[in-house]
């Protein structure tokens, strides 16, 4: 009897610690959902946008992907983001996607234009730029150093 009260309560500490850990994580994460209005942007690529992705200007999270969808006339990707109701953005701003380095997650950077008019709720950012294909950047720079070296490219 001795060795399962023991067992038992060993696991009670394993998932008590577990759940300090799990509450730590949520709460340094910023993983909320921001409360705001909302813009779209259309994309003609979105590589590693997922919902809940971080839409910031300077580096600072003024948003997240609450949706996507493909448009069946163009094709495009169009992403639909909750922006905090303190920022306000220009109508003429600009949206890319972009990485936080070789390794880093993908996030929305904005860049506020000058226009003396805002955004206002369900509004399109116009002004947008798909993603920099890393693998396909570095392809191109193989096969172009060596055809100006003079060697032939090995397929």
């Amino acid at each position: 009897m001795g060795k399962n009260l023991v067992e038992t309560l060993m696991g009670a500490v394993v998932l008590a610690v577990a759940g300090v850990f799990l509450a730590f994580a949520y709460s340094t994460a910023d993983i909320r959902p921001v409360r705001g209005y909302t813009v779209t942007a259309k994309f003609k690529a979105i590589d590693g946008v997922r919902l809940g992705t971080d839409i910031k200007i300077s580096g600072i999270k003024v948003g997240t992907v609450v949706a996507q969808r493909l448009d069946p006339d163009s094709f495009e990707a169009v992403l639909t983001f909750a922006i905090d109701a303190s920022v306000k953005l220009p109508t003429d701003s600009s949206a890319q996607v972009t990485s936080e380095g070789l390794l880093g997650g993908t996030y929305i950077a904005l860049q506020p234009g000058a226009d003396d008019r805002n955004l206002a709720n369900g509004g399109e950012i116009k002004f947008t730029q798909s993603p920099v294909n890393i693998v396909q950047m570095l392809g191109r720079f193989i096969f172009n150093s060596a055809e100006g070296a003079g060697q032939p490219a090995k397929n």
